[in-house]
């Protein structure tokens, strides 16, 4: 790789695959098809190269607003909080006032 002309950035971009069409569109010399020769492990069986599957999305569970349970829940959560706050701030104006 370091004796590359083109760097080894070249070399890497095309490691793990059929690097053929990138070698023949540079346009290389003869010396270099010559040392091809000398570097070429073999030819590859593409019956052996697994197919490329298309990436598919996990499932997400589906939001439903409609459950009842859930919504009123949701709804206790809320109004809990501002019922403990209204009663205490009655408390605080009954008891102020006497």
């Amino acid at each position: 790789m370091e004796d590359h002309p083109g760097g080894d950035e070249v070399l890497l971009s095309s490691t793990g695959q059929d690097a053929t069409d990138d070698f023949e569109d540079v346009g290389h010399s003869d010396s270099a098809r010559e040392m091809m020769a000398e570097y070429c492990i073999g030819d590859i069986d593409a019956s052996t190269v697994p197919k490329t599957t298309k990436y598919k999305t996990p499932q997400q569970p589906h939001y439903n607003q409609d459950k009842t349970s859930e919504f009123i829940i949701k709804i206790l959560q809320f109004l809990v909080p501002l019922a403990i706050l209204g009663v205490a701030f009655g408390i605080r104006l009954y008891t102020k006032s006497t």
